[in-house]
C-alpha cells in the first residue's frame, strides 16, 4: 500500500496585530505565495499532521508557498482575547501580510474567513491576483427565526460542553462539519475544537462572527474569483455560494458533491475541488498598472489613505477603517500633499485627481 505523500517542513512565526495581540502564522511549501484566511477552528501544530487536513497541505504546497495563520484567540496565537470584530481580523490579516514581506499573492478564504478576506480585497485590490472562496460567505444576516433559536442553541452546548474530557458535545459540530468522516477523523477533530481554544473564546468569537457583514462590499471587488462549495454544506448553506458567486462581477461557482463542509480526501469531490482551484490559480491575470509616475514617492500607507479618500471617506471615517488616530491620517495626508506639490484648500481634491487619472 502507497505510503502517505510527506509533508515539507512548516515555518512558525510570529507578528503583532495593530492591537498588540500576536499572531502565529506558518509557511511552507514552494512557489507563488497563497495565504489562507483564517477559518474558525484552527491549529498550526495540529492541523499539520491531521487526518482531515492534511491532504489540503500537501496539495496546496506542492505548487505554492503557503502562508496560514491562528486566529487570534485560537490555536498558537494569544489566547483570551475578549476582541473578534471585523476590524481587528482584517488587521490580523494584514499584519501577517506584512511582516511576511508579501506585495502581491493569491488569497483563499476558507469558511468564516469570507467576510474578512473580501474587506482586505476591497481595501488593497493591488495586493490580491485572485480571490478564492471554499465553504465560504460574506456575511449577510439570515432572518430566520429558527436559525437563531439554532445558533443560540449551538452557544449553550459549547458553554455546556466544550471542556469536558467526553466527546459528546461538541461532537455535534464535527457531525455538522464532516458527516461523512471515519471515526478516526471524528475523533481528531472533537479534540481540535478543545486544543484550539477555550469555550468562553469559541462562544465570544461566534457571537462576534455573526455581526459581520461584507456583503456591502462585493460589488467593489474586480479581482479574479472562484468560489468553491460543498452542495450539501449543513455548516454553511449552498445558498451562501451562491450569493457571493452571483454579486461579484465575473466570479465563477464550482459545486462540490460532498455534504462535508471539509471535503475529505476519499471521495470524489476531492478531485474536483484539486482540479479546479489549480487551473484557478494557474490562470494569467492581466498585468497590473502600477501607480503614476508622480505617486511613486507615495509609501504604501500614503496610497492606502488617498485610496480611502477617492472614495469620499473624511478623515474620521479612514482613521476608522484602518484602526488609526485621526491625526496619524492627517499627517500621512499632509505628506501626500508635500510630495505631490499641492497646497491650499484644493490639495485634497488634486491629489484624487491625481489618484484616479487614468495612465
Amino acid at each position: 500500500m502507497a505510503s502517505d505523500p510527506p509533508i515539507p517542513r512548516q515555518e512558525v512565526r510570529f507578528c503583532r496585530s495593530s492591537d498588540g495581540v500576536q499572531i502565529a502564522y506558518a509557511i511552507h511549501g514552494s512557489g507563488p505565495p497563497l495565504v489562507v484566511d483564517s477559518c474558525w477552528l484552527s491549529h498550526l501544530q495540529y492541523d499539520w499532521v491531521s487526518p482531515v487536513w492534511r491532504h489540503y497541505l500537501v496539495e496546496w504546497g506542492r505548487s505554492h508557498t503557503v502562508i496560514r495563520f491562528d486566529e487570534r484567540g485560537h490555536g498558537l496565537s494569544d489566547r483570551g482575547v475578549e476582541d473578534h470584530s471585523p476590524a481587528v481580523r482584517l488587521a490580523d490579516l494584514e499584519a501577517v501580510v506584512d511582516d511576511v514581506g508579501l506585495t502581491r499573492f493569491d488569497l483563499l478564504a476558507m469558511a468564516q474567513g469570507g467576510p474578512i478576506a473580501i474587506a482586505y480585497a476591497a481595501r488593497h485590490p493591488e495586493r490580491v491576483s485572485r480571490l478564492a472562496f471554499y465553504g465560504s460567505y460574506s456575511g449577510q444576516q439570515s432572518k430566520d427565526p429558527d436559525e437563531q433559536e439554532m445558533d443560540d442553541t449551538l452557544d449553550a452546548l459549547i458553554k455546556v460542553g466544550w471542556a469536558r474530557p467526553d466527546s459528546a458535545f461538541r461532537r455535534v459540530f464535527t457531525s455538522m462539519m464532516i458527516p461523512g468522516a471515519t471515526e478516526e477523523q471524528h475523533v481528531w477533530l472533537d479534540e481540535l475544537q478543545r486544543n484550539a481554544t477555550s469555550a468562553d473564546t469559541a462562544r465570544t468569537s461566534r457571537r462576534q462572527r455573526r455581526a459581520t457583514d461584507a456583503s456591502h462590499l462585493l460589488d467593489q471587488l474586480t479581482v479574479p474569483t472562484l468560489v468553491l462549495h460543498s452542495r450539501g454544506d449543513r455548516l454553511n448553506d449552498f445558498s451562501e455560494a451562491r450569493y457571493l458567486a452571483s454579486h461579484i462581477v465575473g466570479a465563477r461557482l464550482v459545486a462540490l458533491e460532498s455534504e462535508n463542509h471539509i471535503v475529505l480526501e476519499d471521495e470524489p469531490a476531492w478531485e474536483t475541488f484539486t482540479r479546479e482551484l489549480r487551473a484557478f490559480l494557474d490562470e494569467p491575470v492581466p498585468e497590473q498598472r502600477g501607480p503614476a509616475p508622480d505617486l511613486v514617492a507615495l509609501s504604501f500607507r500614503e496610497r492606502e489613505i488617498l485610496g480611502l479618500a477617492a472614495r469620499g471617506l473624511d478623515n474620521d471615517e479612514i482613521a476608522a477603517d484602518l484602526v488609526l488616530s485621526v491625526r496619524t491620517v492627517e499627517r500621512h495626508l499632509s505628506n501626500v500633499y508635500a510630495k505631490l506639490g499641492l497646497h491650499g484648500k484644493s490639495a485634497r481634491t488634486a491629489a484624487v485627481a491625481r489618484l484616479l487619472t487614468p495612465r
